[in-house]
C-alpha cells in the first residue's frame, strides 16, 4: 500500500456519476482542467472512486458512483528553484531538474538532485534517502526518476531497459536539418580525456541507437525529438554532432551556436512500468518556451 505524504492535507470535492463511462474520460469530461492536469491528478493518486483511491485510466464507472477529486495544492515542505516534484510514491518520486543542477555530488559541488531531494526527505520526516538510478548531465534539463529505498533502486537497475518503455527528449539544434526523421547507430566511446567519440564499427565501446523527428526548422535552427533506443553517455550529443547539426549551447560536442545560452537540450517523456505495482507510469512536461521561441 503506497504511504500518503505527510506534506499533504487532503480536501476533495466530490461529484456523483450518472452514466456508465471509463474514468479518465469521465473526468475530462467533468473537470474544467487541462488533459495534463488530470492526468497528473490521477497519476498522483488525487481520484477516489466510492471511498477507494484509483489511479486506472480506464476503471469503468457506474451510475450511482462517487467521485472525489483532491483539491490539495503544491507541496508545502519542498521549495527549489532547481527541482519539481512530478510525482511521488513511497517507493519512487519523479523530479523535473532545472538546468545547473548535477543529478548527484561530484566532487566539491555541494548543488546537486540528491542532496536537495534528501534535505527535503529529512524536513518531512520521511526515512528515506534519494538514489540515484539515471543521469542528466548539469546543463540537462527535465524528467527523471529517484528511488527511495535500495531495494526499489536495485529493481529499476536491473531491468532498466525494460522497466523504461519510452524516453524522449526535445532539443534545438543547429542548422536546418535535411531529413524529417530517421535513426543514428555507431559505437560509442570515451577517450583518456573523457570526451565521448562514435565510430561506425565497433570501437571497444558501447552501441547505440537514437531515432530522430523534427518538430520545427527554419534555416538557423531545428526543433528535434529524440527517442533513445539505448541510453549511452553523451548519445544524443554526439549523434547530434555526428549528423552535422550539433545541440545549441554544447561545449563540448557544438559549434559555437548558442542563442539561449545554455545547452538545448530537456528530457520531456518519461515513461515506465512501476518497478513495484507494476503500473504504467507516463510523465510528459513541456517543451521550454524559449525552445520554441526561436521558431516563431
Amino acid at each position: 500500500m503506497i504511504r500518503k505524504n505527510p506534506y499533504t492535507q487532503e480536501k476533495y470535492k466530490h461529484y456523483k456519476v450518472r452514466d456508465n463511462a471509463p474514468l479518465l474520460e469521465w473526468l475530462l469530461a467533468n473537470l474544467s482542467e487541462s488533459k495534463s492536469k488530470v492526468k497528473a491528478t490521477l497519476q498522483n493518486r488525487g481520484i477516489k472512486v466510492n471511498s477507494k483511491c484509483v489511479t486506472q485510466f480506464d476503471y469503468p464507472l457506474r451510475a450511482g458512483d462517487k467521485v472525489s477529486v483532491s483539491k490539495s495544492k503544491k507541496n508545502d515542505l519542498f521549495r527549489s528553484r532547481y527541482v519539481k516534484i512530478v510525482y511521488e510514491d513511497r517507493f519512487l518520486v519523479v523530479i523535473e531538474k532545472n538546468i545547473g543542477i548535477l543529478s548527484m555530488a561530484a566532487g566539491h559541488s555541494a548543488l546537486n538532485v540528491k542532496a536537495v531531494l534528501d534535505d527535503y526527505f529529512h524536513k518531512s520526516r520521511q526515512k528515506c534517502t534519494a538514489h540515484v538510478v539515471h543521469r542528466l548531465d548539469r546543463d540537462t534539463s527535465g524528467l527523471m526518476i529517484y528511488a527511495k529505498d535500495m531495494q526499489t533502486e536495485q529493481l529499476l537497475e536491473r531491468d532498466w531497459h525494460n522497466i523504461v518503455y519510452d524516453r524522449r527528449y526535445v532539443a534545438v539544434v543547429s542548422g536546418e536539418m535535411e531529413n524529417d526523421e530517421g535513426t543514428i547507430a555507431n559505437w560509442l566511446k570515451d577517450n583518456k580525456a573523457y570526451v565521448t567519440y562514435s565510430s561506425p564499427v565497433d570501437n571497444g565501446g558501447k552501441y547505440a541507437v537514437t531515432h530522430f523527428h523534427v518538430l520545427d526548422r527554419t534555416v538557423r535552427h531545428s526543433l528535434v525529438e529524440y527517442r533513445l533506443e539505448t541510453g549511452r553517455k553523451n548519445q544524443i550529443r554526439v549523434h547530434s554532432a555526428d549528423m552535422g547539426h550539433p545541440v545549441c549551447g554544447d561545449v563540448k560536442y557544438g559549434n559555437g551556436d548558442d542563442p539561449l545560452h545554455r545547452l538545448c537540450l530537456h528530457a520531456y517523456v518519461l515513461c515506465f512500468y512501476h518497478p513495484v505495482t507494476h503500473q504504467r507510469m507516463e510523465f510528459e512536461t513541456p517543451i521550454p518556451m524559449n525552445f520554441r521561441h526561436l521558431f516563431k
